[in-house]
Parts: C-alpha cells; structure tokens; sequence
C-alpha cells in the first residue's frame, strides 16, 4: 500500500507529510519514504492553535472552527507529498493523520477524566483529498487504560532495533520521549516520555527576543551562556513527573507556557544566553535522569530525532549527561529523522486497515494490544 503519514508538532508552525510505499506484516514490515514535505502553518491559524492550548482562551467555538481549519491545512499537506512523490490521489491508498493535540490528561496525573483531543477533522481530509483517512490514533489506547502516547515507540521496535546493539532512540519534539530497543528483541521494547524538550527552548527564545526568535536557532544562544546547573537540579526535585515510574506521559499542560513563565520568573535579571543555556541543561539532564532511573541499562547509543536533533547545545548537553553512549541520529540507522513522525503515522494507519493492534502496552500501559484510530472514508 501507499499511504501518506501527518504530523503536527506542539510548536504547530508546519505540517510534515511522508508519502511512503509499505509492504508485509510484522516483524517483517517493508517500507520506502517516496517523498517527505513540510507545509507551513499560517501565522493567523498559527496563533488560534496556541489560543486553543490554554484553558482561559481555548473557547468552544474557537475549538470548532480550528477542528475545521486545520482539517484544510493538513489535506493540502497530504496533496502536497502525493504530488511530490510523482503521484495522483487516485493512487495513494490511505491518509494516517495524528492530528493536533491541544490537551491530553492521562492516567494518574491527577487532572480529572484521563482523556485526550486532536483537532483536524478527517472528513475535510477524506473531502478534500478523496483518499480514506485514519485518525484519533490515541483514543482507542486510552479506553484501554493506557497513556495514549508514546505511540512512536511500536514503529520504532519494527524500524529501528539492531540486531547486536541495545539503543534508545529520543525524540526531541516539544517533549522528550524515548525508545528502549534491547538488541535484537523489539518484542520487549518500550518507551516513555522523558519531560520537556522544544516547547520550552522554543517560548523562552519568543519570550527573551520580544518574538523576534521562535526558537534558539541551531542552539547560538544556549551554546554562548552558563547552565545554572544547581537550578537544573532544583527543578528535577520539585516537579514530581521526573521520578514517577513508567508508563508515562506528558505535555504542554504540565510543561506549556505556565511553567515555562515560572521558571523565566527564577531567572529573572539573567542573561538570555545563560536563560537558554539553563532551560538546554534540564532538557539534557531529564532525559539522562530517565535513562539511568527507569531504563535496565545504559544504552550502546542514543539516536536523536525531532527539531531538537539539529541543536548543537542540546546534542552537547547530552553527551556531557551520557558520556556512555555514543549519540548520533536515526539517519544512522537509515530513517531521517525529521520525516520519522510522519513515516510512523503512516506505519500505524496501515496497521489499522489491516486490524492489526498498533500500540505497544509496554509503553502506553494499555490493558492489552488495540487496532487504534477511526477510518474515515
């Protein structure tokens, strides 16, 4: 089959698309990445996502028309990656679409009903694209009793375990998430999400430039300033997240612009550099205070993926934590990692046309294996 995989990341400023040509069944999945587009948000629509991520502006009709809007960004994205894999809609089999997410509550966080939205409404994409869509991929895991998220992790045990090297694969996405590959078992892979990542690099560089910056590009103002590493320290002891035991998961309701705005407060008076080069330090030290806690051992290598990969301070502040490992990055291992979100969503949505369970208990804690998403045709 052909499908294209959606993906839309918590800094919402594009829409990635992986047009991918897909063949077999688990453990043995084929799969090619035929093209791989990202198609920019707009900055009006832009704006209504980040309204929609907070409880005093998200308003329902605000929620209503953004369900809509972003259905017709991401149906021209999807028509965007058919095209440039040289192909016609006729000819692409299904649409997987993770949607956006503007707020999830899981088990145990203490927020209320455990629960889960992704705006961008599958009927505009099946309209306006004329190809099935499979969507809601997280709802389905958490009827199950599970997290909802990380989903990634199942893609990654079929794509990415090496047969002799034990790895973790860690996406650096506005949250950290990781993938614990022991050497040549995928069966008993899992994965967690370790805290915070891009989402608050991305509004701490917003917020210090006055919106001139939206994010400390290639890590220039993190890498020209000093970590207050004993602040780093006070806030992996305060925030409770960092010691809970997996499965877990996270977002920007713990980690949004609430507490990106405290943890400015702290540092009030400081220089940016040192501001940025702080906030680096805790996404480095979060995810290395994971691996040592919860992981059954250090991993041979660590490979990077999502936005935060291509951070030169945040790759520096790893291997400062990790000293262990050797990091490097998915294309290592022959899967870009810029298009790898896309590319899994389009692994899970074929999974689903074929009834096939796409979750991995192991990282969501799910009751048991679930076909995830609804089909939209």
């Amino acid at each position: 089959m052909i499908g294209v995989g959606l993906m839309c990341g918590t800094s919402a400023d594009s829409v990635d698309a992986a047009c991918v040509r897909i063949e077999g069944a688990p453990p043995r999945l084929e799969w090619t990445l035929l093209s791989f587009t990202s198609t920019p948000v707009p900055e009006d629509l832009r704006e209504k996502i980040f309204k929609a991520f907070r409880p005093e502006t998200g308003t329902v009709d605000l929620l209503c028309q953004l369900n809509f809007s972003l259905g017709e960004i991401f149906a021209e994205a999807a028509l965007s990656a058919v095209r440039a894999a040289g192909l016609a809609p006729r000819q692409t089999d299904f649409i997987g679409s993770h949607g956006q997410t503007v707020w999830h509550i899981p088990p145990g966080s203490g927020m209320g009903v455990p629960s889960t939205l992704q705006l961008g409404s599958p009927a505009v994409i099946a309209q306006r694209t004329g190809i099935p869509v499979v969507s809601d991929f997280r709802a389905r895991d958490m009827a199950a009793g599970g997290q909802g998220a990380p989903l990634v992790p199942f893609v990654d045990a079929l794509l990415l375990t090496h047969p002799q090297k034990t790895r973790a694969v860690q996406n650096l996405g506005g949250i950290g998430n990781v993938t614990y590959l022991p050497a040549g078992r995928p069966e008993d892979a899992f994965g967690f999400d370790t805290g915070p990542a891009n989402m608050l690099l991305d509004r701490a560089a917003e917020v210090l430039t006055g919106g001139a910056l939206r994010c400390d590009l290639d890590g220039k103002l993190a890498l020209a300033g000093a970590p207050d590493r004993a602040l780093v320290e006070k806030w992996m002891t305060e925030e409770p997240y960092f010691a809970q035991k997996p499965p877990k998961s996270t977002g920007r309701e713990l980690f949004g612009v609430q507490r990106c705005a405290r943890y400015l407060d702290e540092m009030a008076g400081r220089a940016k550099e040192d501001i940025l080069a702080t906030l680096t330090a805790l996404t480095a030290r979060s995810a290395a205070d994971a691996y040592r806690r919860f992981l059954p051992a250090l991993p041979d290598e660590v490979l990077l993926c999502g936005g935060g990969a291509r951070n030169p301070a945040v790759r520096a502040m790893l291997a400062r934590e990790l000293p262990e490992c050797r990091i490097g990055l998915t294309e290592d291992a022959g899967l870009p990692g810029d298009s790898k979100e896309a590319v899994a969503f389009a692994v899970l949505a074929y999974e689903t046309l074929h009834r096939r369970p796409g979750n991995l208990p192991a990282a969501t804690g799910a009751s048991e294996p679930v076909i995830l998403g609804s089909v939209t045709v």
